[in-house]
């Protein structure tokens, strides 16, 4: 009875201690029941030599962590010391199309094997034969503790196996992406080359525009000024405000700096700038002084100064506009980009 209830207990402690799947590789203790010495020492040793195989698969993983042709070209040689007759015994590993032999192997009819997962999938075997014919035990010539020994080695090959696949994947990605953010390095580089290779375009071509300005446009207008009635001088003196804005852009940067302004509004700011008076851009666009008048309001308003002491022709034709437009309300989603 004292015996029987040990074996229980013995029983109920490892059933506390593991979880059911990891129950079945748990390899047979002697109890105190088993009184023949012989025996123990016998069962003893197996089970040191299970031991060993199992701490020597670990040391193997974490040694070849990046490499399972290694890790299993080296525990080939581990396994047949961990059978019960190894001096007879060879070993081999079918894994992904690849054999593993132990040395010395011949294949036999005396063989036990298990089946290698990786991910639910079967991806080879792992095999132990006995080349002589022994004397029968639970499973043919082989132990029962032999056949979870080895249902141990396979799982615990499966998983190093999912291991190290992860692992090359992840090195894998960290190397590309390092490629990527390489190749990202350069095309930004490339890009600010182009954009600053634009931005000299564009001056080169704002210095053309000017010099054609000045040495043919201009002269042209004058001689042209000279004979115009003097009643229509003021519209030769516009166009010529004009052409020098092409070289300064006045519109671009009231525009810039306060985006609220609509281009009809802009334009009158262009000729309020020039000096026109109210009337006179009424008959130029068209419309009532009344309209003008509104406009005029509205401007101000944008601008910031309709209940400032500020006449809005000067305020234009300075530079005061520049400087208060870049902390001002109607400051564009550009100017504020370039503060």
């Amino acid at each position: 009875m004292a015996g029987a209830k040990s074996s229980s207990d013995h029983t109920d402690l490892s059933a506390s201690l593991y979880p059911e799947k990891e129950l079945k590789f748990l390899l047979p203790v002697p109890q105190k029941s088993e009184i023949d010495p012989a025996k123990v020492e016998v069962a003893l040793l197996e089970r040191i030599k299970e031991l060993n195989c199992m701490y020597g698969m670990a040391i193997l993983a974490e040694r070849y962590s990046d490499s399972i042709e290694d890790f299993l070209r080296n525990l080939i040689n581990i396994l047949p010391p961990s059978w019960q007759y190894p001096e007879i015994t060879c070993a081999r590993i079918l894994f992904d199309g690849k054999t593993y032999k132990s040395r010395g192997f011949n294949s036999s009819k005396w063989r036990q094997s298990s089946r290698i997962l990786m991910y639910n999938e079967p991806m080879g075997e792992v095999e132990v034969f006995y080349l002589e014919e022994m004397p029968p035990e639970d499973e043919g010539p082989f132990l029962k503790e032999e056949r979870l020994l080895l249902d141990a080695i396979a799982e615990q090959i499966g998983k190093t196996a999912v291991r190290i696949s992860a692992e090359q994947e992840l090195r894998e990605l960290n190397k590309q992406l390092t490629v990527e953010r390489k190749a990202l390095q350069e095309a930004n580089a490339g890009l600010r080359a182009v954009m600053a290779r634009i931005e000299e375009e564009k001056m080169n071509i704002n210095k053309n525009i000017q010099a054609n300005v000045e040495k043919i446009l201009m002269p042209i207008l004058h001689a042209l000024s000279l004979e115009l009635p003097k009643s229509q001088k003021k519209y030769a003196e516009i166009l010529r405000t004009n052409l020098e804005e092409i070289t300064s852009p006045f519109i671009n940067q009231l525009s810039r700096r306060f985006y609220s302004l609509t281009p009809t509004e802009i334009k009158i700011c262009k000729l309020i700038r020039n000096g026109m008076r109210t009337k006179e851009i009424a008959r130029i666009q068209g419309v009532s002084v009344a309209t003008i008048n509104r406009h005029r309001e509205h401007i101000r308003r944008k601008l910031d100064i309709i209940n400032r002491d500020v006449n809005l022709t000067t305020y234009l034709q300075s530079n005061m506009w520049e400087e208060e437009g870049t902390i001002g309300r109607d400051l564009s989603p550009v100017a504020q980009a370039e503060l």
